[in-house]
Parts: C-alpha cells; sequence; structure tokens
C-alpha cells in the first residue's frame, strides 16, 4: 500500500544528532531496504548476462561489463524516482541534487574529501614515496604528458579500476541508496548501511569485502551531499589497494612506515568531522535529512 504524505507525523524529529531517537513511518523501511536490495542484485546481475570462458581482465569481458554496468547505473536513478512516488514522499530539491550531483560547493567536495583519503592513506603513500625510484619531479612530468594519459586510457583494466568502477558503484550503492535509506534509518545509520549492500554485491569476490574502507569512507563524505567527492575516494582506493602492512612490518624504515600508519588514522579521525561538515559544500544540512515537515527529504 502507498505510503501518503499523512504517514509522517508531525512530531517526527530531524536528527542531526547521535543522542535523539529517530522514528520511520510505518512500512518505509522494509520498501527502502528492498529498493537497495533489488537495485543491488541488478548491478551485480549485469556483470553476469554475459556467458564466456575468457577470464574477467580479458578486454572483451570488460567492454562487455562496461555496457550492462552502464546500463544499469544510467537507469538507477529510475528507483528513487519510483521510490519517491511510490512513498508519497515529496523533496525540496530535485532528485538529481538529492542523489549529490550538482555544480553547488564542487570544488571542496573534490578536494577535501580526496585530501581526507589521503591523510588515511598516509602511511602507504609514505612507502610508496621511500620505494619508487622516480623524483617528485620525474613523477610531475609523468603526471602532465597527454602520451601517460593515453595509455591508461587505452588499458580496458585502468578505466574499470579507476573511473568506470568507481562512477557506477558510487551512484548505485551510495547516491541512489542513500535518500530511500535516510528516511527509514537515519542520517548516521544509514550511511554505514549503505557498504553492507555493497560488501553483498561483491560476496562473489571475497577480497572484495576489504573495501567495506571505501564503502564506508564514500558513505560519510556522500552526507556532504556530493557525488565526486566519493566517486575520486573511491577510484583512489582502487589505485592505492589495501594497505600492505605485513610489508611495512619489514620494511627497512619501518618505525618511518609505520609511525606514518599510526598518523595517518590519528589524523584522519581529528580532520573526519570537519571536513565533512556540510557547511563547505554549499548545505545548511546533511544530504537527504528527513524535516518535521509532511514534505520532507530536503537539501536547503
Amino acid at each position: 500500500m502507498m505510503l501518503e504524505e499523512e504517514d509522517f507525523s508531525p512530531n517526527l524529529q530531524m536528527k542531526q544528532s547521535h543522542d535523539e531517537d529517530f522514528t520511520a513511518p510505518d512500512g518505509l523501511c522494509w520498501l527502502s531496504v528492498l529498493s537497495c536490495l533489488l537495485l543491488a542484485c541488478s548491478y551485480v546481475g549485469s556483470l553476469y548476462v554475459w556467458k564466456s570462458d575468457l577470464p574477467r581482465d580479458h578486454p572483451t569481458v570488460i567492454k562487455r561489463r562496461f555496457t550492462s554496468v552502464l546500463i544499469v547505473s544510467g537507469l538507477s536513478p529510475l528507483f528513487v524516482w519510483a521510490w519517491r512516488e511510490f512513498t508519497g514522499i515529496r523533496t525540496n530539491p530535485s532528485l538529481l541534487a538529492l542523489m549529490g550531483i550538482r555544480f553547488e560547493g564542487l570544488i571542496p567536495a573534490v578536494v577535501l574529501p580526496l585530501l581526507l583519503t589521503m591523510v588515511l592513506f598516509l602511511g602507504p603513500l609514505m612507502q610508496l614515496a621511500i620505494d619508487c625510484p622516480w623524483s617528485f619531479t620525474d613523477g610531475i612530468r609523468v603526471a602532465i604528458d597527454p602520451c601517460f594519459w593515453m595509455l591508461c586510457l587505452s588499458d580496458m583494466r585502468w578505466l574499470r579500476n579507476q573511473v568506470v568502477a568507481p562512477l557506477t558503484e558510487e551512484l548505485v550503492f551510495r547516491a541512489c541508496m542513500l535518500p530511500m535509506l535516510v528516511p527509514c534509518a537515519g542520517p548516521s545509520t544509514a550511511i554505514f548501511t549503505c557498504p553492507l549492500f555493497f560488501g553483498v554485491a561483491h560476496f562473489h569476490h571475497i577480497i572484495e569485502l576489504l573495501r567495506f574502507r571505501q564503502g564506508t569512507l564514500s558513505g560519510i563524505l556522500l552526507s556532504a551531499g556530493h557525488l565526486m567527492g566519493p566517486v575520486l575516494c573511491h577510484s583512489f582506493c582502487n589505485y592505492m589497494g589495501f594497505p600492505a602492512i605485513s610489508t611495512a612490518l619489514e620494511h627497512p624504515q619501518r618505525l618511518t612506515v609505520l609511525s606514518s600508519y599510526l598518523l595517518g588514522v590519528l589524523l584522519f579521525f581529528i580532520f573526519l568531522f570537519p571536513f565533512t561538515d556540510p557547511s563547505f559544500y554549499g548545505l545548511p544540512t546533511p544530504v537527504c535529512t528527513l524535516t518535521p515537515s509532511p514534505s520532507s527529504l530536503c537539501l536547503s
């Protein structure tokens, strides 16, 4: 049965702190969870519609999967639209703005989350800098070399790991799911629930469960109301991989490397809440916050 706007009691309070109780309208949670589960299954199912004996890293397999996941990702906003229409929930911002697709506050949304992620990876970055035979100037020359980027764009695996996977996964598993989960569970719980769907979707490959780290981070960053921040952070995490702590323990300069690991984690938690403050991104409140008004879910 459709959840009419009258189902929203005037006593519903905006969840702006962890101390306040959050009450969801009856039936909304089941509908939100089922919608997210259906969306997750659609994304994963699109990867296996192609029958092939070729390995997953074969260019043909990658291109086919590009086609299917891009179609599902392109249709994913329809899940949010259908959920919104079925529940009768109305939003002040547009559907795209609700999903974090907007221009306001774009520059800080790109820079600050990426800096925060790099701080978390301070240990691996230090280890990489120590072991890398290149000098800093060599790295700059490579980064501004068009031939380097043309080579990257011609590599199907690079496109998958650094572009298509971060973009489509953040769009589906964060931008589309958070607007449906927040009215049910509240902002804080929803942010940490999204990675569960992400993990279930990647259960076919156990190592992918380690991506909970970037899933949780992406959910937190999307609370600032932008999609680009999580996409870039996801791409960066894919590039860095899982921290090689065992290698760090055996590193010739392990004291420096391990100190960087600890310092990075400490600085991450120090800057986490300031860097995810909605005011940095042109928002007075986090994305998808349930308000006392029957027209609910507003960004501004």
